[in-house]
């Protein structure tokens, strides 16, 4: 049977920072050993075949799954029906942990970020997935909290919760 990698959900409204927060802690696991991978959910389509390109003509002649290849990355196209992130996980074979940006509905651990700034309400504070905040605000709940620049101790409640 093959483990499965955890994923963990950075959620957030918009501009409120996911992004940069997982910019940051990457880099913090990286240097702790970790391989990791990411998923950034799209909430609209999204093509990054180009129309008359080779691998576009290849899936067009009806291939299943393309991959270019280079000698420094590759990437794939496949069509994907799943809208869940457990059917991605599959693809995530020998990384330690998965980050996933977005998929604030779904039912797996979820670190929401809440800027003061932004003046926005939290959007995971009912949800029983939450597993901690990363804030400038003041918000009270039963999860632990993390200030904006605290990354080292948010690596360290990743790391000892599932790494």
């Amino acid at each position: 049977m093959i483990k499965k990698t955890p994923i963990i959900c950075i959620v957030g409204k918009s501009e409120s920072g996911k992004t940069t927060l997982i910019e940051k802690l990457i880099p913090e696991l990286k240097k702790r050993g970790y391989r990791i991978g990411s998923i950034k959910h799209a909430c609209h389509r999204f093509d990054i075949d180009k129309k008359g390109k080779d691998s576009w003509r290849h899936r067009k002649a009806g291939a299943d799954i393309v991959v270019i290849a280079s000698t420094d990355k590759i990437a794939m196209i496949k069509d994907n029906d799943c809208e869940s992130l457990d059917g991605l996980n599959k693809y995530f074979n020998g990384v330690d942990l998965v980050m996933a940006e977005g998929y604030n509905k779904e039912n797996i651990p979820k670190i929401e970020i809440v800027r003061k700034a932004n003046g926005k309400k939290p959007l995971c504070l009912n949800d029983n997935q939450l597993i901690a905040l990363v804030t400038d605000a003041d918000i009270v709940h039963k999860v632990p909290r993390f200030g904006l620049e605290e990354i080292d101790k948010l690596a360290d409640f990743i790391e000892n919760k599932y790494l």
